[in-house]
């Protein structure tokens, strides 16, 4: 089931909303948490029902282990026994992360590179599963160190599966949602926090259905034609899927901030305006920002960071990154992303001093084409693939722009309008409207978020509420996946 579905605008967003409304207003508060989680597992098993058993099989486990390890449990166990258990569980979230994930990957290598015919699973990637190994993961960390919110198995089961972060994030700490979730106050009707959430879901799905997915046609068609594209179709193709993987998540962001409003549940920020960084290490405190804390808390601090000098700093760096690509699918072509990510990190900091001293134009157009490049290697289906791509730019093969790369950018309803207008000749420019409008939003327009912080329920932003979500959903067709509900 999709954010950006008929079935879950219409049908099922809204009987979950009165069921939790229902159950609360009666005070049934356990029950009320338990229909969250019963609609929560609902929405996950809908796109395979075989994913159930392995999520609810990896919350009860964690939740039993995270009641073993705590300090001063009732249990009683001893400091050994405790780091034992915290090992194995650690071993147990990452080793089915890796069986299921990662698996095939290692197969596939080892049969190219020694020449063995080990036979590859095909493994089903349960979906999500990244997310909620990391928020798991998490709490098993802190419940060694005695960090942990203490809660219920309904409390932590709703941390894990609740719906509006299941899937893509964001990765949320224990600490952010479960004090939320045993507030009785958050179990009431709020009409400005639904104002706020109904705001940010009609700004999602409007990023999402009509320019993500815009350019997603574009994308999709000039890496799959990769030959003969030529410098300017390649230009404009490497530049939509910049756009595309841009409105694509931080439409899921919002969508997922709105939902979470829905229920009066604030979930952390995970996306602020990254095309507006002005270095790479700036881009990254603010793409993905729950993952990079993640990272930082998880990874980064526990190898040191930056306690044990230049040398180490950068070489945790490097782990991290390469980490991070990993993290993102089993392909050389996102560990790639990740090492040259990592290697604009190290240099960054090698060379702050001269950096800072650039003009902040300068610095940012380095920043964002360093970034456009680098999509390229994320987005190909392989390193030769890229390789292929960055030729047909720097070859400087001038060729016409493809038809089908200039009608992907026409829309019904633009090219009703224009037609109308008279002026039905001129939808051949609309890739560059695009293009530049898109780059003047991630420029110049607040991000959702920022929106929320000073938004009032008033007429005028109800109607345009309004305007916007009906727009989203007459526009909605076919299936069109988030892309980090990929990874």
């Amino acid at each position: 089931m999709l954010y950006n579905s008929y079935i879950f605008i219409l049908a099922y967003l809204p009987i979950v909303l009165i069921g939790w409304y229902v159950l609360n207003k009666l005070k049934v508060y356990n029950a009320a948490l338990g229909w969250l989680v019963i609609s929560s597992l609902f929405f996950y098993g809908y796109f395979n029902w075989s994913y159930l058993p392995i999520i609810i099989i990896s919350v009860i486990a964690n939740y039993i282990l995270s009641m073993l390890i705590r300090p001063n449990a009732k249990y009683g166990l001893d400091n050994k026994i405790r780091k034992l258990f915290l090992i194995l569980g650690l071993l147990g979230n990452i080793g089915a992360l890796f069986y299921y994930k990662y698996f095939d990957f290692f197969i596939q290598n080892i049969n190219a590179v020694f020449k063995t015919d080990f036979t590859m699973l095909n493994l089903l990637l349960p979906l999500g599963i990244s997310f909620f190994t990391f928020q798991q993961v998490s709490y098993i960390v802190d419940s060694y160190k005695g960090r942990q919110s203490k809660c219920s198995i309904l409390e932590y089961s709703l941390f894990v599966t609740y719906f509006p972060q299941l899937i893509a994030g964001p990765i949320v700490l224990h600490s952010e949602v479960i004090p939320q979730f045993q507030n009785v106050k958050n179990r009431s009707f709020n009409s400005d926090s639904f104002a706020k959430g109904l705001c940010a879901f009609s700004i999602g799905l409007a990023k999402k259905v009509l320019v993500a997915d815009t350019f997603a046609k574009v994308a999709d068609y000039g890496f799959s034609h990769i030959e003969g594209l030529g410098t300017a179709n390649a230009l404009i193709v490497m530049l939509s899927y910049t756009f595309q993987i841009y409105f694509d998540f931080s439409g899921y962001c919002d969508m997922a901030t709105g939902i979470g409003k829905f229920f009066n549940i604030d979930l952390p920020m995970n996306f602020n305006s990254p095309y507006k960084a002005v270095t790479i290490t700036d881009f990254w405190k603010r793409w993905h920002m729950t993952m990079t804390r993640f990272f930082t808390t998880y990874i980064y601090i526990p190898l040191g960071g930056s306690r044990n000098g230049k040398i180490r700093t950068y070489i945790n760096v490097m782990i991290v990154f390469l980490v991070s690509g990993l993290w993102h699918g089993a392909n050389w072509t996102f560990i790639l992303w990740g090492g040259v990510h990592g290697i604009a990190n190290v240099l960054t900091r090698i060379f702050k001093d001269r950096i800072d001293k650039w003009h902040a134009a300068f610095s940012w157009l380095c920043t964002f084409v360093f970034v456009n490049v680098t999509w390229v290697i994320f987005r190909a289906d392989s390193i030769a693939s890229a390789v292929r791509f960055f030729k047909e730019i720097v070859w400087l093969n001038i060729t016409p722009l493809l038809s089908d790369i200039k009608s992907a950018f026409i829309l019904p309803e633009f090219k009703f309008a224009l037609e109308q207008i008279g002026k039905g000749g001129y939808t051949y420019c609309l890739w560059a409207v695009f293009i530049v409008l898109a780059l003047g939003v991630c420029l110049q327009a607040k991000n959702t978020n920022e929106r929320l912080d000073s938004f009032k329920p008033t007429a005028v932003n109800a109607g345009i509420c309004a305007v916007v979500l009906v727009w989203g959903i007459m526009s909605l067709s076919g299936i069109s996946t988030f892309l980090y509900w990929n990874f």
